[in-house]
């Protein structure tokens, strides 16, 4: 990470803790024997709280796929925005054609750190077989790549995405597959079954559009918190936004816009983004705190 005002490690870290805090929200680790990867008979409302989270918590390899995905999707951040990137006709605006620049970049020098040889016991750990590896890779690049808000194409994508998967069929569908699927139970096994594999790809389609939201709240996630953590960051993204104006990498000054901009922020993206973390139904109660503080 570089030494912005921002997009920095301090960043990273708090969107890692955000990230964290979030699937915390949705069932917690206690709640789960990953040994035989099914629940505690301890705790018989767990099941059903599954039920509702579309698998998300009871996966080891999504939770840790999320936690990576905040603490690199922001690595090597140049301080200035992928459209100044294009305009600017950087390398890497040329290497990755102008599609989200910096995300692309932060996925390949991470994934690239990963694959080196110091790194063969911790990647043993995430996966064991080339499935497993193509499995977890989609799920990074998928976190990561939800951080890229500005992307139209990409928007439109997710709208379409979550309209689909959180239509009353795919929703009804989602939670029949996740009820089907009991203590011990393979969620594949529903797979050759009919109307069940249907299920089973409604279930992860919600997971993936849920990890996307989440991970997307935890890198704005001081805008949801105590006025005070959301001054500090706002502070520090102002000084990067002014930092590039002064060095001639941004079309005007922030000072002249940037509380209409803030307020625009929050109504347009914010608080809508809030709403569907409530929406989702996968944070129960404490989906009205966030919401409540976007608010």
């Amino acid at each position: 990470y570089r030494k912005n005002p921002f997009h920095n490690f301090s960043h990273a870290s708090h969107v890692v803790q955000s990230t964290s805090k979030l699937m915390s929200r949705i069932v917690t680790a206690n709640h789960v024997d990953y040994t035989g990867m099914s629940y505690k008979d301890e705790q018989p409302n767990t099941l059903a709280m599954h039920r509702f989270t579309y698998g998300i918590t009871s996966d080891p390899v999504t939770q840790f796929a999320c936690i990576l995905a905040a603490l690199i999707h922001d690595v090597d951040h140049s301080g200035v925005p992928n459209v100044q990137l294009a305009k600017e006709q950087s390398h890497l605006a040329d290497l990755y054609r102008g599609k989200s620049v910096a995300e692309q970049h932060s996925l390949d020098l991470a994934w690239d750190l990963l694959m080196e040889p110091q790194y063969e016991d911790f990647r043993a750990c995430i996966y064991s077989n080339q499935e497993e590896l193509n499995r977890f890779r989609q799920l990074l690049v998928n976190a990561v790549m939800a951080t890229d808000i500005i992307d139209k194409e990409l928007n439109n994508l997710r709208k379409a995405r979550w309209e689909k998967a959180f239509s009353n069929s795919d929703h009804d569908a989602a939670a029949s597959a996740a009820g089907d699927q009991g203590e011990g139970s393979d969620p594949a096994a529903n797979n050759g079954n009919g109307d069940a594999g249907t299920d089973v790809e409604s279930a992860n389609r919600m997971a993936t559009i849920v990890i996307e939201h989440l991970i997307q709240a935890s890198d704005v996630a001081h805008t949801m918190q105590h006025w005070h953590v959301y001054r500090k960051w706002n502070e520090r993204y102002f000084k990067e936004c002014y930092a590039a104006y002064k060095d001639g990498r941004a079309p005007s000054d922030p000072i002249e816009t940037w509380y209409k901009g803030e307020i625009g922020f929050f109504d347009f993206y914010i608080i809508p983004l809030a709403k569907k973390l409530k929406e989702c139904g996968v944070f129960g109660k404490s989906s009205d705190e966030y919401l409540n503080y976007a608010l």
